[in-house]
């Protein structure tokens, strides 16, 4: 039996101590080898610390290193008998907002950090607006540096107390705070001998346990088709399948779909996985279906249920995160849009709003997109696209805009 994966992102501000409780999970976690520990307690050496720096196991640029702080996006895997994990450790200095939007967006839990000292500060409001924003499923909240004040209980409370007062104002369905010592090792993997008065799960058990099974979209079935599979060869000889990751619902053999954007219906013949065929498929499994009929299917279209469709349309209201430094966002200008396996050309139609990450403010009066800033547009594209709100399916309600001329990726967007 294949065990289970959970993504999550770290969140928070400078110095929070992201990259430490990183090191921390895999040191305790023994997912570290012993030259890899070895080789940050040598560097931790040369600088001079005390004891051994485990942000170095993360902090991979050299100007990371050299500054003790993280830049760009860190993806560091582990497992565990139970499940496992990718992380992506995200920087917390606001210029780098649209490195965790990149980190974030596919997350199944968000971990945001707070100093204990210094509280709920803008970052963190910005940080938990982003998850709520991308529509981060689970939200655990770490008051991290516990040790710093004395592991008093009315600190943790008073912290608590004051986000989940900020947080009533966001969509968030699920939050679980932990008093944590990144540093220490207090309720990261084993249980504090100093917090004797929190009674809930530490942050391992919580990512070991924690129900993701529920956060795929089951109901409404979408198969975006990424290549057609023809292997030419006398042993499957009549073999055409179409090959993709299922974005939403279950598929079975026999079930009766329709074929965007032709429309034209058939039913599941067979369906084929890595490790041969199957009767069903869910999120986020990759698959190779063959229909009863011969229908002419290519890269972009997508196999869906007769009765539950997307919506079909060449206009788009969308929510991005700007993320070009050279240029703002241009009224009228013309992008390339990737949305699941199709390409198109769009342009911007209208700029509706810009968001003010620290009140939640529409402020209307601010049409220049810089970097980072989230904005509210219209698009029409070349082409219809075959979307989902955002909210109701991660996959087929998100977009990526692409300039033409630098073949960057200038902004990420979510379908409203």
């Amino acid at each position: 039996m294949s065990t289970e994966l959970l993504r999550f992102t770290t969140a928070g501000s400078v110095d929070d101590g992201k990259s430490t409780l990183i090191g921390r999970l895999l040191y305790d976690s023994k997912s570290i080898f012993q030259d890899q520990y070895e080789a940050i307690e040598q560097a931790s050496a040369r600088r001079g610390e005390e004891g051994v720096n485990l942000a170095l196991l993360t902090d991979g640029l050299r100007a990371e290193r050299e500054q003790g702080i993280t830049i760009d996006v860190a993806y560091r895997y582990f497992s565990t008998p139970k499940r496992k994990f990718i992380i992506a450790d995200t920087p917390g200095h606001i210029q780098y907002t649209r490195n965790m939007v990149t980190g974030a967006s596919t997350a199944n839990v968000a971990l945001i950090l707070i100093d204990a000292r210094h509280g709920v500060v803008e970052q963190t409001r910005r940080h938990a607006i982003i998850a709520s924003i991308l529509q981060i499923p689970h939200l655990v909240v770490c008051i991290n540096k516990m040790d710093l004040v004395e592991y008093r209980q009315e600190v943790y409370e008073a912290i608590r107390d004051e986000f989940e007062h900020f947080a009533g104002r966001l969509d968030i369905n699920d939050m679980q705070f932990v008093p944590i010592s990144a540093l220490k090792g207090d309720n990261v993997v084993d249980r504090s001998v100093n917090m004797h008065w929190y009674e809930g799960p530490t942050l391992m058990y919580y990512l070991e346990n924690v129900h993701i099974a529920s956060d795929y979209n089951l109901i409404d079935c979408r198969f975006p088709v990424q290549q057609v599979i023809r292997p030419n060869t006398d042993e499957y000889h009549d073999y055409r399948g179409y090959a993709g990751r299922i974005a939403g619902g279950v598929f079975r053999k026999g079930d009766e779909v329709v074929v965007l954007p032709s429309g034209f219906t058939s039913r599941i013949a067979k369906i084929d996985s890595f490790d041969g065929e199957i009767e069903e498929a869910f999120p986020p499994m990759s698959v190779t279906m063959l229909l009863e009929d011969d229908i002419d299917i290519s890269r972009g279209d997508m196999i869906v249920r007769v009765n539950n469709q997307p919506e079909v349309s060449q206009d788009l209201d969308l929510m991005i995160c700007w993320f070009d430094q050279a240029r703002p966002l241009q009224l009228r200008g013309k992008y390339l849009i990737r949305h699941a396996t199709q390409e198109a050309r769009c342009v911007v139609k209208d700029i509706r709003y810009r968001l003010n990450i620290n009140t939640l403010h529409r402020d209307m009066d601010q049409p220049q997109i810089q970097m980072n800033d989230i904005a509210r547009i219209a698009i029409r594209s070349t082409k219809p696209l075959f979307s989902d709100p955002y909210r109701q399916n991660r996959i087929t309600g998100s977009v990526i805009l692409v300039d033409e001329g630098t073949n960057n990726t200038v902004a990420a967007g979510m379908v409203i």
